[in-house]
């Protein structure tokens, strides 16, 4: 018997087929005794129409929110319907959704009149998509005789104030967490709980921001002590390269935390660093898995770091990003041009993403989003206006025309030969390096290329370098095991 946190993402509970299958997951977990708990997403496409509802009231249109109050009472309409044979079940649970999408109108019509939507009333709509499948799900699970109850992460997650993307307050959640999820856990009822969504100690709805239902799940799992956290999707797990780049990706059956940090920072579809964090300080292992290929195990993210001889497991890309680059001779041996440059980054809210610096001391370039590169160039010039003054530094401009791509895996650093497969995987494609940077991380390599030739460049270090070494032995044997 296991302690098993399991959170369905949004594509599986997009449609009444995928909530029966969550459902049948959840009961076969447990028919064999374990416990579990849901931490449930809106179905598919839902926040969106709530998010876009939200903006077109505020720009002034008075009809498109209705037409999407009337879209989603018919989605989750049809959900109930199918799920739920019985007449007083379904009436009760219809009801429960309908009364959320009438208060979906009435915030819309709110902020049409206002013609403004704060980020306070955003968090209050988009939260909206979880609290209305919660009741689904857990209804689906009564009707194949499985003991569940609704629990809203509201009571449960308590944040600050900032809306849209609030921060938790770890020691009061933990003790609601322990208060109130535990014990229904205890007497072997499966609570579903919303994610993405918390509240202030005053009661006002929050939400996480980016990954912020994976993030609820590894608060609630951590907090009430699971064996493991299970995240499904509707991928197998956690892929080697993009599938949609290299159709021959494979699943890893195996990754570190530090390794899945590394992938999610450089653009792979994976889990935010985020929201691994309350697992790593406890060592819960947290498995990727498909919704609709339950049988298939998945990755399994640990604490334990699986070292290769041909180390690099996974290759992956992030678009939409800027190089800035400050030059000029006089910055030679001149202290702090470095730390006011990247005080001028801060001040326009953006994140450096990689940083190279030539030995001379001549140049520094970093990279960072694409809409942000205006603003920062901008920024950077102001701060040192008395060095341009002086021919100090001579220019400072963007290039917009360029990607990251990075090469993920343990011990990179302490590995010989590793910058020589990959740089050789890239002559091999005819790809130029623009800039590198290596060594603060012992998992990635990060080498910004042009725009044009990032495909290419992922292709080949794919083949050369990452199924090459598992084809020659070079993987973990559940590695080799899955690809064989």
């Amino acid at each position: 018997m296991a302690r098993i946190t399991m959170k369905f993402g949004g594509t599986s509970v997009g449609s009444p087929e995928a909530i029966a299958q969550v459902a049948e997951i959840v009961k076969d977990a447990v028919d064999q005794q374990h416990e579990v708990l849901v931490v449930c997403s809106a179905m598919s496409g839902v926040t969106n129409l709530l998010t876009e509802g939200a903006n077109t009231a505020a720009a002034g249109n008075p009809t498109r929110y209705q037409a999407i109050a009337t879209q989603l009472r018919e989605k989750h309409s049809n959900a109930i319907r199918q799920l739920l044979p019985s007449d007083v079940e379904r009436i009760s649970i219809r009801d429960e959704v309908d009364s959320l999408i009438d208060e979906f109108e009435t915030l819309c019509y709110g902020i049409y009149v206002l013609r403004e939507a704060s980020a306070r009333v955003m968090d209050k709509v988009t939260s909206l998509g979880e609290r209305m499948s919660m009741p689904i799900i857990s209804a689906a699970l009564r009707h194949l005789g499985v003991s569940s109850t609704t629990i809203s992460a509201s009571y449960l997650i308590v944040t600050d104030s900032q809306f849209q993307n609030a921060g938790v307050l770890f020691e009061e959640t933990e003790r609601r967490v322990r208060r109130e999820l535990a014990p229904v856990l205890a007497q072997r009822i499966v609570p579903v709980v919303t994610g993405f969504l918390g509240a202030t100690r005053d009661g006002v709805i929050t939400t996480l921001g980016r990954g912020g239902s994976d993030y609820s799940a590894a608060i609630l799992g951590a907090y009430v002590d699971s064996d493991e956290v299970w995240i499904w999707t509707d991928v197998d797990g956690v892929m080697t390269t993009d599938p949609r780049v290299a159709p021959d990706a494979q699943v890893l059956p195996v990754l570190s935390y530090g390794e899945v940090a590394e992938m999610a920072y450089f653009g792979a579809k994976v889990l935010h660093p985020k929201t691994v964090q309350p697992l790593v300080d406890r060592n819960i292992p947290i498995r990727v898995k498909n919704t609709f290929n339950a049988a298939f195990d998945g990755t399994l993210l640990t604490h334990e770091e699986h070292i290769t001889p041909s180390t690099v497991k996974a290759v992956t890309a992030i678009r939409d990003v800027s190089m800035i680059t400050v030059a000029g001779r006089g910055m030679v041996g001149v202290p702090g041009i470095a730390a006011r440059t990247f005080a001028a980054v801060a001040k326009q809210n953006a994140n450096v993403l990689m940083i190279s610096q030539s030995s001379s001391e001549q140049s520094i370039c970093f990279i960072v989003p694409e809409n942000k590169s205006g603003a920062v160039v901008e920024s950077i010039q102001d701060e040192l206006a008395h060095e341009y003054g002086r021919q100090d530094i001579q220019r400072t401009w963007a290039d917009d025309d360029v990607e990251i791509v990075t090469v993920v895996g343990a011990g990179m650093r302490a590995t010989p030969g590793v910058a020589a497969r990959v740089f050789g995987a890239l002559k091999e494609a005819s790809v130029n390096v623009l800039a590198i940077a290596h060594g603060a991380s012992d998992y990635s390599l990060s080498i910004v290329v042009r725009a044009a030739d990032t495909e290419k460049a992922v292709q080949s270090i794919h083949r050369l370098v990452v199924l090459n070494g598992i084809s020659n032995g070079h993987a973990p044997e559940a590695l080799k095991s899955a690809v064989s």
